[in-house]
């Protein structure tokens, strides 16, 4: 191979552009920086980096070396000394002693940090045998802010390039930094705050850690029954979760396919463009726009029940409501992600592959039976498993269609806020979730095995796209042009609700709505947002904009790192970045409130916990995306690049991220749209000061106001459709150099 040619110091030890040890005295600057230049801890009413000027000020705005000078905050003094140990580092030559003492300087002063943060909080001790063992402290903490969160940060880097130098990783400190950075990150927001409230799981009805516990709650009839296959109401909520969750799977996989190859291989030069704006409408959508235009279609006072009672005597039911309704709510929701991971696997199926197929003299249906299609399988592996998860950790839908159908995100929901208050049954209820995603993550890795799916190599490819054979063809749009058609009706039902005065009772066309939610006057001292929807609405974008190209990014980052590098533990990582997705949303707002409401991270009622939330919710998308993508870049490209004596860096820079850029789009734009649509995962973090779009629209419907709750979604509509047009237009299209014109028939001729 070509890899074992390289040597292991060339692209190893040293940075290509400046001294071999650059990037360790760029982390020790921020390390000391965070100690002199930002306040150690959280700030109430203030955000830290505009405090900056107070640093030698009182014991809250305090710098950390302020703290433990002038208020006895000794403790601290552990990441100082860790500094100081990289410090002496920073002046050996590379190699394994250097490793050793970055190592040591980084893990201790990051430990000790985190330890300091985690056993001492705002009333002294956390734990009270550490108040018995060690006594009453005279002195207490809150949470950190900036200064502490980048001193650990400098501290954790400078271990990984510790852990670099003695030979982990080939030597390579970008690899190193990035796989821990990533690890510590997932830990620390996903799998920390869903453990901590997980461990409800394991409490007895007495509140002590019981080990049966669990067992007893997970093994209950109402969890695993069948009496619906006997002739009785109901199965048990598990069985529901997951035969809907393997339906949902299936259609948004199968219609995400159809049409994906319709918009690339149809033969409608642009129709492409205008499947892609329609397919992705319901994801731009709050979710409870969707269920209230099926209801207005297929509700009891629905339109199709009012045809049947009038065409064939059939009286009006509640048919609609149930497992049916919930599975073609979930499938209208969830196909848009399926089309976008497919439409960037089809993209990327190289040509030259299907031409000399038909050079062997198989035909148009034959070259896509055993080319084309074997080829899609990283990409329906992947729209099946992200399918999968949407739908269990889904609750819009149910909540909104599902009348008697219980899945296990509701009942979670239910146990939480409802008057039952059973955390226990709600974490068992979780863990049974993550069991099922678990499962279905390791049946995806067994069907794919190590089958070889590359089809974008570093050789030239300008041969043209094969169009779809005629029954294939026929097949899509059969199939695919109905389901845009009920798209599009089911959009234009929900959305008149904000052009008329009172839906079902006066249809009078009117702009009242939008004028109560978004009006503007001119007033002394200029435009005044007189709206009642302003503030949420400009809070919502600011946070969506802030969290879009972080989810993006981290999301390549970690699909990068799965795909080209090795590490003990990639397992575990990989399901990590999962994680979240198959945790419900509620539950996720939950963790985040349990885990981020005390020290050492006291972020409850900010921003900023929104940001995170949204972030590593919406990751799971991003990482597969990227893996697809990377299952079809030749490993050459990146190897060549090494040769060239380029960094890991460049590479991913100059080489991969220009032929990532469909992965890129759908994570910038999924990320984007769900952090503005999303409901149940920010329910419980929302305050007066960071009000969204989706609790303002909810508090509009829980009153009764529904012309206002629909014009608000009208708007939202257009501004993520420009938003997403935008993302397309930045982010461009990858250049593969192939042909555009039409396919040249081969015609077989005697020899």
């Amino acid at each position: 191979m070509l890899a074992s040619t390289v040597p292991e110091e060339l692209p190893l030890s040293r940075s290509r552009t400046g001294h071999p040890n650059a990037a360790i005295w760029g982390w020790l600057a921020v390390g000391f920086a965070a100690y002199l230049l930002w306040p150690w801890y959280a700030l109430q009413d203030t955000n830290g980096l505009i405090a900056i000027a107070r640093v030698f000020g009182g014991d809250d705005t305090g710098n950390g070396l302020m703290q433990m000078a002038a208020y006895g905050r000794v403790w601290l003094a552990s990441g100082l000394a860790g500094l100081a140990i990289c410090g002496a580092a920073a002046s050996m030559k590379p190699g394994r002693t250097q490793g050793n003492v970055l190592l040591a300087g980084g893990g201790l002063g990051a430990v000790g940090l985190l330890a300091s943060g985690f056993f001492i909080g705002a009333k002294g001790w956390s734990f009270e045998w550490a108040n018995t063992a060690f006594g009453e402290l005279a002195r207490n903490q809150f949470g950190m802010g900036w200064g502490g969160f980048l001193a650990i940060a400098s501290l954790v880097m400078l271990a990984s390039f510790g852990v670099a130098r003695r030979g982990a990783f080939r030597g390579d400190l970008f690899v190193a930094a990035a796989v821990i950075g990533t690890a510590s990150l997932l830990g620390m927001f996903i799998v920390f705050p869903v453990l901590k409230a997980l461990a409800g799981a394991f409490a007895g009805e007495d509140g002590k850690f019981a080990v049966t516990a669990i067992w007893t709650r997970l093994a209950s009839e109402r969890n695993w029954g069948l009496g619906c296959l006997a002739g009785g109401v109901r199965c048990g909520v598990a069985w529901n979760t997951l035969w809907l969750g393997l339906f949902t799977a299936a259609s948004t996989t199968l219609l995400g396919t159809l049409m994906a190859l319709m918009a690339e291989r149809g033969r409608k030069p642009g129709g492409g463009k205008l499947l892609n704006v329609i397919a992705l409408l319901p994801i731009i959508t709050p979710p409870f726009v969707v269920g209230l235009g099926l209801i207005l279609l297929f509700g009891r006072a629905g339109l199709v029940n009012q045809f049947l009672e009038y065409a064939f005597g059939i009286p009006p039911s509640r048919w609609f409501y149930g497992g049916s309704g919930v599975w073609v709510a979930q499938t209208f929701a969830f196909t848009p992600i399926a089309f976008m991971i497919m439409r960037g696997v089809v993209q990327g199926i190289a040509p030259s592959l299907e031409e000399a197929a038909q050079t062997l003299r198989a035909d148009a249906r034959r070259t896509f039976s055993t080319v084309t299609l074997p080829l899609l399988k990283p990409g329906l592996a992947n729209a099946f498993l992200v399918g999968f998860i949407e739908s269990m950790a889904d609750f819009g839908n149910p909540i909104v269609v599902g009348g008697q159908f219980s899945v296990l995100s509701t009942e979670i929901f239910f146990a939480i806020v409802g008057a039952q208050y059973d955390q226990g049954r709600a974490a068992s209820l979780a863990w049974l979730l993550t069991l099922f995603a678990l499962g279905l993550f390791a049946l995806q890795r067994w069907v794919l095995g190590r089958q070889n799916y590359t089809t974008v190599t570093g050789k030239g490819d300008s041969g043209v796209p094969m169009p779809l054979p005629p029954n294939v063809l026929m097949l899509t749009r059969c199939v695919a042009l109905p389901w845009i058609a009920f798209t599009v009706v089911v959009y234009l039902f929900a959305l008149a609700g904000g052009f008329v005065r009172t839906w079902g009772r006066d249809y009078t066309v009117t702009l009242q709505h939008f004028t109560t939610a978004f009006a503007l006057e001119w007033g002394q001292f200029g435009i005044v947002w007189a709206g009642t929807a302003w503030n949420s609405f400009f809070t919502t974008m600011k946070l969506a904009a802030i969290s879009a190209p972080l989810t993006a990014g981290l999301g390549l980052l970690i699909a990068w790192l799965l795909a080209r590098t090795e590490f003990r533990g990639q397992g575990f990582f990989e399901f990590a970045a999962l994680l979240a997705f198959a945790i419900p949303g509620t539950v996720l707002g939950v963790s985040y409130i349990l885990a981020f409401n005390v020290p050492p991270f006291e972020l409850t009622g900010t921003g900023l916990i929104i940001v995170l939330c949204f972030l590593f919710r919406n990751l799971p998308v991003g990482v597969r995306a990227g893996t697809a993508a990377f299952k079809q870049l030749d490993k050459s490209l990146d190897e060549a690049s090494v040769m060239l004596r380029a960094s890991s860096i460049q590479t991913l820079r100059y080489v991969v991220l220009p032929l990532l850029k469909p992965a890129l789009v759908a994570a910038l734009v999924y990320s984007f749209v769900r952090a503005i649509t999303t409901v149940s995962a920010v329910i419980f973090l929302v305050t007066a000061e960071n009000e969204l779009a989706t609790t303002y629209i909810i508090g509009r419907v829980g009153n009764g106001d529904y012309g206002v709750a629909l014009a608000y979604c009208t708007v939202l509509i257009v501004t993520m459709s420009a938003a997403t047009a935008l993302i397309q237009l930045v982010v461009g299209e990858r250049k593969l150099g192939r042909r555009r014109v039409a396919a040249v028939p081969i015609t077989r001729t005697g020899v």
